[in-house]
């Protein structure tokens, strides 16, 4: 490759992780209302970026995005979030690129339930630390479960079913 396609590539790749952050920002902003709870849809847009770039892209648009999220909206849990968000979105990105090459739809699902698993552990753990009450976090366990399904679920749906990995791929090779 020219430096001109590298520095051109490049630019597209920061590009797309900084629209990810955002949107992960304006999701993890508001949640969706249930009875006893909210349901944050930042975990669709961690797995869907997750999927799509490389982990340490994927670290920025999942922990830092869910970090500056935190800090604007509810600054409590943002150190929390920036760990478990980043673990999670780094670990989909590694699966999903490293794991099973010729199966990726099979490699980003077996990533995304990892990631899920992570993302429940993590934020239980964090709600443990940061409330000092085991009993609130296991109050909170069950949503976290069906943010971590609802968001696995539908990252994978729009990845694969919606043809956006088949349009980040054009955007990237075309660039290459």
């Amino acid at each position: 490759m020219m430096k001109h396609e590298v520095t051109q590539t490049s630019v597209i790749r920061l590009s797309i992780t900084a629209v990810f952050m955002a949107m992960n920002i304006i999701m993890s902003s508001f949640g969706i209302p249930v009875p006893g709870g909210h349901l944050y849809l930042c975990d669709v847009v961690i797995c869907l970026a997750s999927i799509l770039l490389n982990p340490f892209e994927a670290f920025v648009a999942g922990g830092i995005g869910s970090f500056l999220g935190d800090m604007l909206f509810y600054p409590l849990p943002m150190f929390v979030s920036l760990v478990t968000h980043g673990l999670q979105a780094f670990v989909i990105s590694l699966v999903s690129h490293h794991v099973l090459k010729s199966r990726p739809v099979t490699a980003s699902g077996i990533g995304v339930a990892i990631g899920a698993v992570i993302m429940v552990c993590g934020y239980t753990l964090g709600k443990i630390f940061i409330y000092s009450t085991f009993e609130y976090a296991m109050i909170k366990l069950p949503y976290e479960i069906a943010q971590a399904a609802l968001g696995a679920v539908l990252g994978m749906i729009l990845c694969w079913r919606c043809g956006i990995y088949k349009l980040f791929d054009n955007v990237i090779s075309n660039h290459k």
